[in-house]
């Protein structure tokens, strides 16, 4: 199967996308006439060697970045047009981030980090800790809802930042080296994770330089010297 033939609605698309810093002699072009549509329910990896613009593409897409050149629709918002108020607001709506660091405040519970994650959608305190509670089930951490980080292993905080991703229940779940701090068994149990979210539905794109990890995704796209050099639809064994 090819990106081309999945009849599910994109839900992200980047067209001639180019990403430049600086200026003059000595500018640095990270990414090259990018083209990619990301489509509803696809599970993708993106790999590449040190310094291909993974993480960079991740940032566009994320919309922590702007592009140069070229377009960005998320969910068919077009990035470009937005302040960045807007753009905070449409991350707060449509996307999760799970990063190599988890980036959870060391005095709040586990509860109360995920919880914040709605704090941008108006949401009362009550709900927000009724979906926070509900979150950290789905990620089999209900026994761990009063416990601050310092109190929980490395793989725990990594389920406690993406149940606080997964919370507000987002179009795209964005993750970055999601494993590269763990060890073998916790990150082993967070990609099971990820599993599990995508087959029941969650849009998951996931950065990695390990291609072990590229080879659970259903699609796998290999960026070399800042372009798409591979996109690879394929079965993956349950």
């Amino acid at each position: 199967m090819t990106p081309a033939t999945d009849p599910s609605p994109p839900v992200l698309e980047l067209t001639g996308i180019s990403r430049t810093y600086g200026a003059g002699p000595t500018a640095l072009t990270v990414l090259r006439d990018v083209e990619l549509t990301v489509r509803e329910g696809e599970y993708v990896a993106v790999v590449g060697p040190s310094g291909s613009g993974k993480s960079t593409l991740l940032n566009l897409m994320g919309a922590l970045d702007r592009a140069s050149d070229g377009s960005v629709r998320l969910a068919g918002h077009d990035l470009a047009s937005y302040s960045d108020a807007g753009l905070s607001r449409l991350r707060a709506t449509y996307l999760g981030f799970v990063f190599q660091q988890f980036f959870l405040l060391d005095r709040q519970t586990a509860l109360e980090n995920v919880a914040d994650g709605l704090l941008y959608q108006g949401v009362r305190r009550a709900e927000r800790r009724r979906r926070a509670a509900a979150a950290l089930e789905r990620v089999g951490l209900a026994h761990r809802l009063d416990h601050v980080p310092s109190r929980m292993s490395g793989g725990e905080c990594q389920r406690t930042a993406i149940a606080r991703a997964v919370v507000h229940a987002p179009r795209v779940l964005l993750a970055d080296e999601p494993t590269g701090n763990l060890d073998s068994a916790s990150g082993a149990a967070v990609l099971e994770l990820f599993d599990e979210l995508h087959a029941t539905g969650a849009t998951i794109i996931l950065v990695t330089h390990d291609p072990g990890i590229a080879e659970r995704a259903p699609r796998m796209i290999t960026l070399r010297d800042g372009r798409i050099v591979d996109d690879l639809c394929r079965e993956v064994a349950a």
